[in-house]
């Protein structure tokens, strides 16, 4: 089973790799029978993707009851009620970003190519003027199923579903102030065989970085964190992770689990500062940062959760799909955002850098910094203890 989130990140490798919008803010806009995905995108990075409910089966099922059958241009009309919600819902999506490109997917939306070639006369099956697809929702408002079949050659299946179809592609290309949809003749198929393709070509392949550091950073700004200590929290963890390689033995792809989890382990007060922690994790298991696996966005949420206490490996729910082994993982990447934490538990930034070494008894942390450093250090000490738990040695903490 495919999340909306990873169908819209596989449907833009696809578009990437037929048309190139590395320089653009591009909108997408899949059209299925259950749903449509519209994901907004610049300079070949995901901004949103975000699933309606206006797939062309869908609309039908709940629409067609309330048709007048002596009235072809009745369901048309109800149509445009129905989606007027939606409409208002990804105009603010869209909010003020100005779209370069507009890209249609699915088979419907390759329809209307192939319809503009028949009824206008154009060459090209690969794109659809806002003008020529106005025209071409008058035009099927007015036919049933059958006429359109006999008169476009339409498949049954497909000249049922071709006008709510046309009326969502022709709303949602009228709120992105675009005057054609490019219709490169890809989807998710083709986005699942490239990405398969370009897996099976690495030994290991680690999400894109600023994919998904891009998505949690936005992620924190719609539940309003605060931007300086979650950045500053999230650059001591990596580092402390970079200094104690030799003592976790993690690679690139858990160092970004970390760094994520740094950035967003106070979102929960958004809520409520009592149990923010919990929060924390309720309000990633709703929101998806774009880039990662269902799997390390759990860990992702994990992380939150148990940023301030408990541990992982012993204390994540039974009904967790996460391994023991990513649960020791977890564990491990919990024990140095704690410290990051502590480190800055005024929220104020005193500590500008600290250091690991390994001594003769265990491990040293080293604080460094312009002011009086005390509160840091005790901080340090309480959160600790998960440290070396977790890794079995000794740690020190000292100005």
């Amino acid at each position: 089973m495919i999340s909306g989130e990873e169908e819209a990140r596989l449907v833009y490798v696809a578009v990437a790799d037929a048309v190139d919008i590395s320089e653009k803010r591009a909108m997408l806009i899949d059209i299925g029978g259950g749903s449509v995905e519209v994901t907004i995108t610049q300079e070949g990075s995901i901004l949103t993707a975000k699933t309606h409910p206006l797939g062309t089966v869908r609309l039908l099922q709940r629409l067609r009851e309330n048709t007048v059958p002596s009235r072809p241009d009745s369901f048309g009309r109800l149509l445009r009620e129905y989606t007027e919600a939606a409409r208002r819902r990804i105009g603010q999506e869209v909010g003020s970003m100005a779209v370069d490109v507009c890209i249609g997917t699915g088979g419907n939306v390759e329809a209307f190519g192939e319809l503009r070639q028949k009824i206008f006369k154009r060459d090209s099956d690969r794109v659809v003027t806002a003008k020529e697809l106005d025209e071409l929702v008058t035009l099927l408002e007015g036919m049933n199923v059958r006429e359109r079949t006999r008169r476009f050659g339409l498949r049954p299946d497909r000249a049922d579903v071709i006008l709510p179809a046309a009326i969502v592609l022709k709303m949602i290309t009228g709120i992105a102030g675009v005057d054609q949809v490019l219709i490169p003749n890809v989807g998710l198929k083709n986005g699942l065989l490239l990405d398969l393709s370009r897996n099976m070509a690495q030994a290991m392949v680690l999400p894109d970085r600023n994919q998904v550091y891009g998505s949690a950073v936005r992620i924190g700004q719609k539940y309003q964190f605060n931007e300086e200590h979650a950045y500053y929290v999230a650059r001591l963890a990596t580092s402390l992770f970079d200094q104690a390689a030799k003592l976790h033995q993690l690679n690139g792809e858990e160092r970004l689990v970390l760094e994520v989890g740094a950035l967003l382990h106070d979102i929960g007060h958004f809520v409520n500062t009592v149990n923010h922690d919990q929060h924390g994790d309720y309000l990633l298991k709703a929101n998806h940062i774009i880039g990662l696996s269902e799997r390390q966005q759990e860990m992702v949420a994990c992380l939150v959760q148990f940023h301030r206490k408990g541990v992982p490996y012993r204390d994540i729910p039974i009904t967790s799909t996460l391994t023991q082994k990513d649960r020791l993982t977890v564990t491990k990447l919990c024990a140095f955002l704690r410290l990051a934490d502590g480190l800055d538990g005024s929220h104020t930034q005193r500590v500008t850098e600290a250091v690991f070494t390994e001594t003769r008894s265990g491990w040293l942390l080293r604080l460094k910094g312009n002011e009086d450093l005390t509160l840091e250090k005790w901080s340090a000490v309480k959160r600790k203890a998960l440290f070396e738990e977790i890794f079995g040695v000794a740690l020190d903490v000292e100005e």
